[in-house]
């Protein structure tokens, strides 16, 4: 997929990667340059972990969406058979 760099310096991120990424708005990123590539990934959340009953709890420190069943779906996927592949064109 293609985007444009506006005169600002801001790239609109197609709603298929959004999804596929779950980037929200508010979603902090960061970017970086790897071989010759430039690379986006969301900010990875602080969290203090808290005991609840007998379970140990990880707890964003910071105000978050809440996670829709598909996004629990999609992350315990990735977890068991390794990350989705994504087409891409080009």
């Amino acid at each position: 997929m293609r985007s444009t760099i506006d005169r600002a310096g801001r790239i609109v991120v197609p709603k298929a990667i959004r999804e596929a990424a779950n980037l929200r708005p508010g979603t902090e990123v960061q970017f970086r340059v790897q071989g010759g590539h430039v690379e986006i990934e969301p900010v990875p959340l602080t969290v203090t972990l808290q005991r609840r009953g007998s379970l140990v709890v990880a707890v964003p420190q910071a105000d978050q969406p809440v996670m829709r069943a598909k996004d629990v779906d999609m992350t315990i996927a990735e977890l068991r058979n390794g990350p989705m592949e994504q087409e891409s064109e080009g």
